[in-house]
Parts: structure tokens; C-alpha cells; sequence
């Protein structure tokens, strides 16, 4: 009879774990596909992917103990209901953000000073840098620059400049990517254009890495689908010339190879359905990879690129797009078969060189993007001597494949003039 009880009770302790266990399952089930289209990545920063995920700024700032945030924008996306929302999010949870707006296209040194002023005349206490690259990087050199007492211009990526500022009196940052391009939210730099020389200037601090990221491709459906494009061949950019440039960093090499995998499959989707919210999603995470993978270097897309847009005001992915086939070409004879990689892992039709090339121009035409600097640039306009000399001087010139003079900048500022490979 007690052999019998204790395998009654034996059996029902089986039942209770079975069930038990079973719902544990279902509901870690539930759980999972309830959070299927939100994520948490920890590299190179925290970030907080999905959609939606705007939703948790004011988790953000609470958990980076931010009770007085600067929101920095531009002022277009200032009147925007997605501006208005998240600041909304914010005084709903008992967080006052104060908004700085007067961020310009080609963000300069006096956005950043004005912005600084006014986030300490206002008592804040950290920064949500909300935007495309502009929004980004004002904001990243806004919480720099709010405590130090040296100029901007004196943290210029240059040797160990950047171990002049006073690190204790960084404030922490929230970046909130609305374009899929720049990657600023997970770059340790700010390009900002010195008024005074016309110059780009790449400010550097191993802090202005945003302490927390969020991607949220609900934020970039408004988003139209010439900017796309720009801010899409930017993200290309990054990544091709991450992978090309000399060295070794497999990591950033992998990065680069995914980034641009994903900028093949989803660009042209995300330009003509700008609703689809995968294509959004993984446009973001491509443009994210590219900040992440140039840490390894840059070369002469970019270097050509920053005078131009200084200059002449053109947008950073559009000249970028311009130059990508003039400066592949230059640089053939040393990266011909890191491209025919490229080939391979995209699954290009033709994988040689000459195909990666092709692809490239194929792909500005479906973009309705030009082949020609000249179609952006008026040749009046264009100082060819001046426009050579600061494109060799720029700090991406230092990871180009190929160590360049005054006359191969030169030489491709012409090509992309008259469009000859």
C-alpha cells in the first residue's frame, strides 16, 4: 500500500513537471514571437533594433540616468511628426527635452557652438542626436563640446589630439538614426565644415560613440526615395571602401562583405517601396555596418567627396555615388581581386572587376542618380587646383588602396567632369 502511494505520488510530480515545463515553453514561445521584430545588439555600442523601438527613448535616458536631454535636430525633421512624437514619448515618462534645430545640410562649427550653448544654458544633462548625419554628428559634437574649453578645431583627428579634452565632461549620448547612410550612430567622429578655411574637419573622441543606438525603420518611411538613394549609395560607400582599404581587419572585412550583400538585395526595394519595413530594417543595419567597418580606413571616394560638398554644397551620398566608378577604376591594379570577392559574395552575374563596375553604374541608373559630376556642378564652379589640393590634405586620403598625389586627384576630378572611366 505505501509502495502504491509513493508511485501515485511519483506519477502526479512527473505530470506536474511535464506540464509545467510545457507551459514554460509556450509562453517562452509567446514571448519569442512577440519580440520577434525587436532586437538587442551589443556591438560596437548598445543597441536597441526594431520596430517601434522610439518607443523606449525615455528607457534610454533613464538608463543612462539623462533627466534634462538635448534633443538635436535639423529643422525640417524639428516640425515632424516623428520629432513631435518622441518628444511627446519623453514628457510622458517625466523627461523634459529641451530641442536645438538649426542644424544646416553640411553641419558647420557654428551649429555645434550654438548648440552647446544652449544645452548648457538649459541645464542639460545628456544628448538624443536625432536625424541623417547632419542631425548625428552636430549632436555627437554638441555633448563633446559642452564641456571643454579648448575650440573644436583643436580635436581634429590629427596624432593624439583627441587626448586634449577633458573626457570626464563629455555628456552621454542617444543616437537615433532617420536615414539609412552615414552610420554616425556607431562612429567614434563628427565631420564638421570649418566656416573660416571651407574645409571638412573630422573631430575625433573615442566618447562620441552614442552610449546607446536606436534603429527603428518606422522612423525612415517618410523618408523620400531620391534621399534614399543618396543616403543608400553613402552606406555603399562605407563598406566597399572599408573592405578595400590596405591592412589587416577581418572583422571590418566581414562587416563590410554583409553590409554591402544587404545594400544589394534591399536598396532598390527600399527606394521604390519605402513602406516596406524589412527593406528599411536592413538598410539601417547596412548603413550601421559601413560607420562600424571604416574604422579600418576610408580612400579617395570620401576625399573627393568632402571638398565638393564644402565647396559646393552637394550631398555626401550623391558625390559619393558620383565618384564610386572613377576611383574603382583608379585603383584596379590593387584591388582587382579583393573585388572579384565582392562579386562572389553578392552573386553578381558577371564576377570580374569590370562586372563589380558595371554593377555599380547599373545601379545609380535605376536610382535615376548621374554618372557626371559636371550634371551637379556647373564647370564655373568647379576650382579644380583648390578642389585637388584639400582632397589630397583629407584624412580618408590615408586609407585609399593606392598612396595618391595632387595630380591623381586631379585626374579623377576630370573624369568625373566628363565621364570617362
Amino acid at each position: 500500500r505505501v509502495l502504491s502511494i509513493g508511485v501515485i505520488v511519483f506519477c502526479i510530480n512527473i505530470s506536474v513537471k511535464i506540464v509545467l515545463e510545457t507551459d514554460i515553453q509556450h509562453l517562452t514561445l509567446k514571448t519569442l514571437n512577440n519580440n520577434m521584430h525587436k532586437y538587442n545588439w551589443n556591438y560596437p555600442t548598445t543597441m536597441w533594433v526594431g520596430e517601434n523601438r522610439i518607443k523606449d527613448i525615455a528607457l534610454a535616458c533613464k538608463d543612462l540616468k539623462i533627466n534634462k536631454p538635448l534633443l538635436v535636430t535639423d529643422n525640417g525633421l524639428a516640425q515632424s511628426d516623428i520629432v513631435k512624437n518622441t518628444l511627446s514619448i519623453l514628457k510622458d515618462n517625466g523627461i523634459d527635452a529641451a530641442l536645438y534645430s538649426n542644424v544646416v545640410g553640411n553641419p558647420t562649427g557654428t551649429n555645434v557652438t550654438e548648440g552647446a550653448d544652449y544645452y548648457n544654458k538649459n541645464n542639460c544633462n545628456g544628448v538624443i542626436a536625432f536625424g541623417g548625419g547632419s542631425g548625428l554628428d552636430v549632436g555627437k559634437a554638441v555633448a563633446f563640446m559642452s564641456g571643454q574649453t579648448l575650440p573644436i578645431w583643436d580635436f581634429e583627428d590629427v596624432g593624439d589630439n583627441w587626448t586634449k579634452a577633458n573626457a570626464d565632461k563629455i555628456a552621454p549620448i542617444i543616437a537615433v538614426p532617420t536615414t539609412a547612410g552615414t552610420g554616425s550612430e556607431t562612429g567614434r567622429a563628427s565631420v564638421i565644415l570649418n566656416e573660416e578655411t571651407g574645409v571638412k574637419n573630422i573631430i575625433f573622441h573615442p566618447k562620441f560613440l552614442p552610449s546607446i543606438v536606436i534603429l527603428d525603420p518606422i522612423l525612415t518611411i517618410g523618408l523620400p526615395p531620391k534621399m534614399t538613394a543618396a543616403t543608400g549609395m553613402d552606406a555603399l560607400a562605407h563598406n566597399l571602401e572599408a573592405y578595400c582599404a590596405p591592412g589587416y581587419h577581418p572583422m571590418a572585412d566581414g562587416i563590410a562583405l554583409e553590409g554591402m550583400r544587404l545594400i544589394n538585395k534591399w536598396l532598390l526595394e527600399a527606394v521604390n517601396n519605402g513602406s516596406n519595413i524589412e527593406a528599411r530594417m536592413n538598410m539601417l543595419t547596412a548603413a550601421s555596418m559601413g560607420s562600424t567597418a571604416f574604422q579600418k580606413g576610408l580612400g579617395a571616394i570620401h576625399s573627393l567627396s568632402h571638398p565638393v560638398n564644402a565647396l559646393n554644397n552637394v550631398h555626401h551620398g550623391l558625390s559619393n555615388a558620383i565618384f564610386m566608378p572613377y576611383v574603382l577604376t583608379f585603383n584596379k591594379d590593387v584591388i582587382e581581386e579583393k573585388i572579384i570577392k565582392v562579386c562572389d559574395y553578392l552573386e553578381l552575374k558577371n564576377r570580374s572587376f569590370d562586372g563589380f563596375v558595371n554593377w555599380v553604374i547599373d545601379l545609380r541608373k535605376k536610382l535615376d542618380m548621374p554618372h557626371k559630376l559636371s550634371e551637379v556642378i556647373e564647370e564655373k564652379d568647379f576650382d579644380i587646383n583648390r578642389l585637388s589640393k584639400m582632397a589630397l590634405e583629407d584624412p580618408s586620403t590615408g586609407g585609399n588602396p593606392k598612396k595618391l598625389t595632387v595630380d591623381d586627384m586631379k585626374i579623377m576630378y576630370q573624369h568625373s567632369m566628363t565621364g570617362e572611366l
